[in-house]
């Protein structure tokens, strides 16, 4: 299998999603973290998202909220590229309608090689990496010689990010 390269920016773009029960919790926890979040460019499913953003005071670029569609349109963002980073306060002790879809983020996520946060100490232990202010190469499968008749070979770099 060949790999490339995806050049994260500095200047990360993150989505932020919180189940109803954590709603308060990445509240607390984006509160705290404003002045780092502010560094970076803000998403967020439905109610999360307006939460953050009269709360804080800062931008967020909204989606829908999760059951009506907000994960999977995290998740292409992950697959076209476009969000770098997730913090996911999801809860694992209620049922939810959408496991499914937030099953498919997870893999997405993971399949992406994107830094996924789904606790209050991962995130901790993420946004206070000094990774958070630099560029980052995030190596990944070459997915676009998959499944082809000649596979791509070799490392390439895909610039992103702002």
């Amino acid at each position: 299998m060949s790999f490339r390269s995806i050049v994260t920016a500095k200047r990360k773009r993150i989505a932020l999603i919180a189940h109803d029960n954590m709603k308060r919790d990445i509240l607390e926890w984006a509160r705290f973290n404003k002045g780092t979040l502010s560094k970076h460019e803000l998403y967020g499913t439905g109610t999360t998202g307006g939460m953050i953003e009269k709360e804080l005071g800062l931008p967020v670029t909204r989606f829908r909220s999760g059951p009506l569609g907000g994960d999977q349109q995290v998740g292409a963002g992950v697959a076209e590229g476009r969000i770098d980073f997730i913090i996911f306060f999801w809860d694992p002790l209620a049922p939810h309608p959408h496991d499914v879809d937030v099953k498919a983020l997870l893999r997405v996520a993971v399949v992406y090689n994107v830094p996924i946060a789904c606790n209050r100490a991962t995130a901790d232990f993420l946004l206070s990496s000094h990774l958070m202010d630099e560029e980052y190469e995030r190596r990944l499968p070459d997915l676009d010689g998959m499944g082809s008749e000649s596979p791509t070979t070799g490392d390439q770099k895909l610039e992103t990010g702002k």
